[in-house]
């Protein structure tokens, strides 16, 4: 017998009015369109933001719901591919989406993001703290799981590594392998962080950071463990049951 689903599309109305009861976590991953280098795809951040959701339901008997596919995401907009919406934009439509599931019976939600640009988590923590603040009783995280991959830069990668580097392409290679093309770009930002400019090409001639040639599925599902540890315990300590229970 095949497990109930836990992603929220995939429930018939009924189903969920069965489940709202128990006042289930509720995920909400987040992503971007965007380039990621020659050898990744264009919807990377969504597919690791989902694949992590899922397997977080799992362990937490949660629910999963669809992604928001695009992202605030400067940087990129001059590769191919790279869409970039407004931080208003995404932060009214995370405080809109919220408070429907409160309206729902959700109380619990865990806002995933695979996107880590500071604007983008700027605009759903807002979003967020603006959903909590018109529905009291609904409690609301929102983190991007990089900062626990970033957690092992210097240890698993060099400590530069970033964007479309080593540990993302590992990460995509054990959860979606089959969209990972050839090749291994190494390649490095020359752009001051501190600096707000757009990105020259000299700079930044490809959407990666880091050296890419080392990157394997068994890094990856490595990396990944760690996430999920990571995640249970934010979870645990930010989203606890009602009652603590």
């Amino acid at each position: 017998m095949l497990p109930p689903p836990h992603r929220l599309s995939d429930l018939d109305s009924r189903s969920l009015e069965r489940v709202l009861p128990r006042r289930p976590l509720l995920i909400l991953p987040v992503g971007a369109l965007e380039a990621h280098g020659p050898h990744l795809p264009l919807g990377a951040d969504l597919i690791q933001a989902e694949a992590t959701a899922d397997a977080l339901a799992e362990r937490l008997d949660a629910l999963v719901a669809p992604g928001l596919a695009y992202g605030v995401c400067p940087g990129t907009r001059r590769f191919p591919g790279s869409v970039s919406r407004s931080l208003e934009g995404l932060s009214r439509e995370v405080r809109e989406i919220l408070g429907e599931f409160f309206r729902q019976g959700f109380r619990r939600v865990l806002v995933l993001s695979g996107h880590g640009d500071s604007g983008h988590m700027a605009a759903l923590r807002e979003g967020a703290r603006q959903a909590a603040e018109d529905h009291p009783g609904l409690a609301v995280a929102a983190l991007c799981d990089y900062e626990f991959v970033y957690e092992l830069r210097g240890t698993l990668s060099p400590a530069e590594d970033g964007h479309g580097g080593l540990l993302e392409t590992s990460r995509v290679l054990a959860l979606a392998p089959a969209l990972v093309g050839s090749e291994r770009p190494r390649a490095t930002s020359r752009h001051p962080r501190s600096r707000v400019a757009p990105l020259d090409p000299a700079e930044w001639p490809e959407s990666v950071q880091g050296d890419t040639a080392q990157a394997s599925p068994e890094l990856g599902r490595t990396i990944q463990e760690h996430v999920l540890a990571r995640l249970l315990r934010t979870v645990e300590d930010a989203l606890p049951p009602a009652g603590g229970a």
